[in-house]
């Protein structure tokens, strides 16, 4: 990251101008439910007026988890032509457009979308601040066997020590260069692709951007990386923690804030700063806030039972699980909750690969604010700080019981308003509580063998 602010490389146009101009003949009107589940409809170039005007319709109650029944009125799917992204990569003539979700003429507070759009402008209005993020993006590359078990696509990716394995990369290049192809041409300027800590484990990178742009892209590449990974008969997947003895994927931001242009985290000129890390005390108090915050934070960067079989792993074929279990930051530690490598940004390693990018950035930008707002301080750099706050959550319930208990996390996610008098932190708790439940009612094969004949 540079001390230049990014300029967006979507020019402002109508839909039917950039769907023209790139030949589209076929347009993903797309978003995304509280989960992260991409949801769509393919729309037809001749009808592109139409889905401008009014967007197009959805059950709401179909779609998943998005704060609707099945009386509710449709949500209407409103294009934003400045999302526009042609991917013929995946089918000639395809594009996506990222959407709002209205409904009746309103934006709808369930849509993650909003709450990230409602979050910006909040920070807009009181601080006079644009948020800008990076985000790395980690995932497996497995195949299924006839017998319907998963196993790494490469068969020859078996070293004990895989992470940037120059072999690794070469034998995965197809798949790995016709990502970096799709983003470079998209102008996203991807700038590495890389084999992770695990067997399978891949990494693609590209330049951050405002923040709401980067979480489009979080969800564009998801799609992008499946789409061209089922072409080579190949899942991709983002779940946290698909084996027991391998490293987890992280979905890490890297979180930034400017004001007229410029960035306001490194320290002023002609100022110092006592802890060596360059920051400024804007900088200092957002990153107190997040570490305020960590534990409810959390439920939206782990959102997912298997997210805390990533942060809760005790060891792994490689030696490191390289997720943080302590509310603590640092300098260039990649142990740390939140690293900071250089003055102009800080890194939240929390989130992981099933974390929703939107809501992910909104509660981060909440708890940070919150942080500016009271002038917090993080404590001293390195592990100590972290000894007066908890630990992060152990599972997903007790991520969702710190998530109802955080009044600042739980308000980043209601933002936007409620619905019928539900508003969004108490639903989302609430499915995700259901969750937790529906998987700890199964009966798995560690209990067999642990109780089967033990009493």
């Amino acid at each position: 990251m540079t001390a230049t602010s990014p300029v967006a490389s979507t020019e402002a146009a109508d839909l039917a101008t950039l769907a023209e101009k790139a030949g589209t003949t076929f347009i993903l009107a797309l978003f995304v439910d509280l989960d992260g589940k991409p949801c769509a409809k393919l729309v037809p170039v001749e009808a592109v007026d139409e889905l401008a005007t009014n967007g197009v319709g959805f059950a709401g109650y179909a779609v998943g988890s998005i704060g609707q029944e099945p009386r509710d009125p449709d949500l209407m799917a409103m294009p934003d032509p400045a999302s526009f992204t042609p991917v013929p990569f995946v089918k000639e003539g395809l594009a996506i457009v990222h959407c709002d979700p209205h409904v009746e003429g309103k934006p709808w507070p369930f849509a993650p979308r909003v709450i990230l759009r409602t979050m910006l402008s909040r920070l807009a209005e009181t601080q006079g601040l644009e948020a800008y993020v990076g985000a790395e993006v980690e995932y497996f590359l497995l195949r299924r066997e006839a017998d319907g078990s998963l196993v790494t696509a490469d068969p020859g990716d078996r070293s004990a020590r895989p992470c940037y394995d120059a072999r690794g990369v070469t034998r995965m290049y197809e798949h790995l260069a016709a990502v970096s192809r799709a983003m470079n041409e998209l102008g996203w300027g991807n700038y590495a692709n890389d084999h992770e800590d695990g067997n399978g484990q891949f990494e693609q990178n590209f330049d951050y951007a405002d923040a709401l742009t980067t979480a489009d892209r979080v969800i564009s590449l998801r799609y992008l990386i499946s789409m061209l990974a089922h072409e080579r008969d190949m899942v991709a997947t983002f779940m946290p923690k698909p084996f027991a003895d391998r490293t987890g994927s992280g979905l890490h931001f890297h979180l930034s804030l400017w004001r007229d242009g410029e960035s306001t985290f490194p320290v002023g000129d002609g100022a110092t700063d006592p802890r060596g890390l360059g920051l400024s005390p804007t900088a200092y108090s957002f990153a107190a806030g997040i570490l305020e915050h960590a534990s409810a934070l959390q439920a939206v960067l782990g959102p997912s039972v298997n997210s805390y079989k990533r942060t809760g792993a005790v060891s792994t074929t490689s030696g490191a699980s390289w997720a943080p279990r302590l509310p603590t930051y640092g300098g260039n530690d990649r142990t740390h909750f939140l690293r900071i490598s250089d003055h102009h940004r800080i890194e939240l390693r929390g989130g992981d690969g099933s974390a929703n990018p939107y809501l992910a950035i909104a509660a981060a930008i909440g708890a940070g604010l919150d942080g500016i707002e009271r002038e917090l301080d993080p404590g001293t750099v390195g592990g100590d700080n972290g000894a007066s706050r908890a630990p992060l959550p152990r599972t997903l319930l007790h991520a969702v019981e710190a998530l109802e208990a955080d009044p600042v996390v739980t308000g980043s996610l209601d933002l936007a308003g409620s619905a019928d008098g539900h508003r969004v932190a108490a639903y989302f708790a609430e499915r995700k509580r259901e969750e937790f439940f529906d998987w700890h009612a199964q009966v798995g094969g560690w209990e067999i063998d642990r109780y089967l004949t033990a009493f």
